[in-house]
């Protein structure tokens, strides 16, 4: 850490202050896993079950404290953690202290040592989760992308559309290759391949486009459950290429801050009815549609 980034006395003092406070510190550890796009303002209150205006004075003590910082998008404000902040924090109260000797426990002779406990618990079952729009060329192309990655062993993606354009976007694909991701197996596809004998059986069907919300689909075996996270179309959108290309990118942050809140569910402890409602108050995030946000489609 170099020394423009430590802490004075006082300023970790206004860190640990501001995480004195349960709704505070429970914020910051959701913003935590929301890194490094963060969440809006409204979304950040309906995940944790918190009043608006009681919400903004929390936010505005972690600001202070320089744990969180925001940024105008549109018409959102967007909070984003600051982790290197609690780091400096941290090594503020270790300055000087020298780090214990490491001794080696003593065993022993011939006692069996257990095997190390898995530091995840053991999921039996992965949740097979279907994504539609019409086109199935940019907003289920980039959640299911996004989904294989953050869902890990817990969650397998698919997408599809009712009628696909034939190829995915470009400037989704470019995205997602910017960003690290395998986009080789990534096709537009027609929702009928997964209705046909042997397609995989889904566990979710989401989808990410009113029109697709309002369409006939094809009889899904299984009765998965089905939810609506209604967002713009980034392929919509006119303009130069800087324009089209801001759009993918506000596409996939909502994208991943629905997915993040959903792969942090405790699915295996909810009934349907919790789970269902859970689903529908993420659909209803940020940048949802007027169709979203009445909850209309499931």
């Amino acid at each position: 850490m170099t020394p423009s980034e430590r802490l004075a006395a006082e300023e970790a003092v206004a860190v640990f202050s501001a995480l004195s406070q349960d709704t505070r510190i429970e914020a910051f550890r959701l913003l935590l896993r929301y890194q490094p796009f963060g969440l809006a303002a409204g979304d950040i209150a309906r995940l944790m079950a918190v009043p608006h205006n009681t919400l903004s004075t929390h936010l505005a003590i972690l600001q202070k404290s320089g744990l969180v910082r925001s940024r105008r998008e549109g018409r959102s404000i967007i909070f984003a953690a600051v982790p290197s902040r609690f780091a400096s924090a941290q090594e503020f109260l270790t300055q000087g202290v020298a780090a214990p000797a490491k001794t080696k426990p003593k065993v022993a002779p011939n006692t069996i040592i257990p095997a190390k406990r898995p530091s995840k618990p053991l999921h039996q079952k992965a949740y097979n989760v279907l994504v539609l729009c019409t086109g199935n060329s940019a907003r289920s192309i980039l959640a299911e992308a996004i989904l294989n990655r953050e869902g890990g062993d817990r969650f397998r993606a698919f997408s599809a559309g009712s009628r696909p354009k034939g190829q995915p976007s470009p400037i989704g694909l470019e995205l997602l290759s910017q960003l690290g991701y395998d986009t080789t197996d990534l096709r537009s596809k027609s929702w009928t391949e997964f209705a046909e004998p042997g397609a995989p059986q889904m566990d979710f069907i989401i989808t990410v486009c009113d029109v697709a919300a309002e369409e006939a689909c094809p009889y899904w075996p299984g009765h998965p459950l089905v939810a609506h996270w209604g967002i713009a179309d980034p392929s919509d959108v006119n303009g130069t290429r800087e324009q089209k290309h801001a759009a993918f990118n506000e596409t996939y942050r909502r994208l991943m801050s629905r997915i993040t809140a959903l792969v942090n569910l405790r699915i295996e402890q909810m009934g349907l009815t919790e789970l269902k409602a859970q689903l529908s108050e993420i659909g209803k995030m940020d940048g949802a549609t007027e169709f979203a946000l009445a909850g209309k489609a499931a």
